[in-house]
């Protein structure tokens, strides 16, 4: 498989970086000229324990990278040192905040990073392809066990922009967006262990379609992805299955819990793990998958206020949302910014004789 360099580098301007900042600044700032209240602040106890709720919201961040870490580097046999998983995970989390989720969220970089850090091309399309597959397994599993164990009318009661749990948007919405991530995944899961050359025909003949033809060789190099990745995972034995399972449910619960820790941070009082608020927050993470902005932004804090603002003192929702993207979302982009030129300079023009 060729990468385009120059195609993919292109991808990282000044002006997409910025994008999602403007966005979701912007859309902050309209909540919060909307229907913030500052001086609820002065109504809030800060205790230590409200340090503590802080002080896990950073460890949820740590424990959701180093998870990621943990499983990078067990999916490449450890042929990358702490160190450059650690990179890994920072530039493939720095491309996701700049690419919509609708369109992958940065799969494609991932590939490249990995094979750049000197996993040849057929490995690292097993493992990103495998990870995103186990990323679709938590999604499956976890958002019917929350309804089961929360129920859907407590979850989907309170939200502003639906006046009946039935007649909800956002209740339509996180059951379309489920269905549509659940039978992908069932697609990605049939060619990866039963029958890829069949999902790849498939695939060719659909897109070969007058009015599809455009995206038919985006279709064979798919196709060719889950051949290439099949044949990677056919001879794998379960130590190579369970441990990554693991670390994807603990990064993906480690995720959802930071708005959590935050909430009880200032809202002075709460139980240690509050499943209605987690559940809510798989709620808002589900649905920002398909969002069309960059990174989710803009519909992530509109998410917050809309769905976390019942477990908020009244008017501080937007700020909030605030505070929770600037430790879940926006540091990841300083940290690409930082990260991708020296990367750059070591892995792609050194490796091409340009540096």
């Amino acid at each position: 498989m060729r990468f385009d360099d120059n195609q993919i580098l292109r991808s990282f301007s000044a002006g997409k970086v910025l994008l999602p900042v403007i966005i979701g600044l912007g859309i902050t700032l309209v909540l919060i000229l909307r229907g913030s209240d500052l001086s609820a602040l002065d109504r809030v106890d800060w205790t230590w324990a409200s340090t503590w709720w802080i002080g896990l919201a950073l460890l949820s961040v740590v424990v959701r990278d180093y998870a990621y870490m943990i499983r990078i580097r067990h999916l490449t046999d450890r042929d990358l040192n702490w160190w450059r998983s650690f990179v890994v995970v920072m530039l493939w989390e720095f491309s996701s905040a700049l690419a919509p989720g609708l369109i992958g969220g940065g799969f494609l970089f991932a590939i490249f990073i990995l094979n750049r850090e000197g996993i040849d091309a057929g490995r690292s399309i097993t493992v990103i392809t495998f990870t995103s597959f186990l990323d679709g397994i938590f999604l499956a599993v976890m958002a019917p066990l929350i309804v089961l164990l929360v129920g859907q009318e407590a979850l989907f009661s309170g939200i502003g922009v639906g006046t009946s749990m039935w007649g909800s948007s956002v209740y339509v919405a996180f059951w379309t967006v489920y269905v549509g991530i659940l039978a992908y995944k069932l697609f990605v899961g049939y060619a990866l262990f039963i029958n890829p050359t069949f999902v790849k025909r498939a695939l060719v003949g659909v897109f070969s379609a007058p009015l599809l033809r455009r995206w038919r060789r985006s279709a064979v190099t798919t196709g060719d992805q889950l051949i290439t990745a099949s044949n990677g995972l056919r001879l794998r034995k379960w130590n190579y299955w369970w441990p990554a399972l693991l670390a994807t449910f603990a990064s993906w619960t480690a995720r959802w819990s930071i708005a959590n820790c935050l909430v009880h941070a200032f809202s002075n009082g709460g139980s240690v793990f509050d499943l209605l608020l987690f559940g809510k927050q798989v709620i808002m993470g589900i649905l920002v998958l398909v969002s069309p902005t960059p990174g989710g932004s803009g519909l992530a804090e509109f998410l917050f206020n809309d769905l976390l603002g019942m477990f908020i003192p009244l008017g501080l929702a937007p700020t909030l949302a605030l505070l929770w993207r600037l430790i879940s979302y926006y540091p990841y982009i300083l940290a690409g910014a930082i990260l991708l030129p020296r990367w750059v300079r070591r892995n792609v023009l050194r490796l091409d004789g340009k540096a």
